[in-house]
């Protein structure tokens, strides 16, 4: 969750996590760190990001709407199309 949450503060990062504990990870900035992203942001960014839970629920939900959608004949939104192709 730590490489997830500094690729949202900063998607071209060259970076590598050992661990997975804020407080106690080796973090290496394969690129110098060029925006000086901090610990305080990456923990910031890590509390907004959604947990695997939270994840599978969408991805149900999506589901769901994607089934009743082709069920009535409504277009899908590419997301829900997405997740029905096999």
């Amino acid at each position: 969750m730590i490489i997830e949450a500094i690729l949202k503060i900063d998607p071209t990062a060259e970076v590598s996590v050992s661990g997975s504990d804020i407080n106690t990870c080796q973090i290496i900035w394969h690129d110098g760190n060029p925006n000086n992203i901090t610990k305080d942001q990456i923990e910031a960014k890590m509390a907004e990001l959604p947990t695997a839970e939270e994840e599978a629920t969408a991805r149900e939900n999506l589901k769901a709407s994607a089934k009743a959608k082709l069920i009535a004949g409504q277009p899908l939104t590419e997301e829900e199309a997405d997740t029905i192709v096999l």
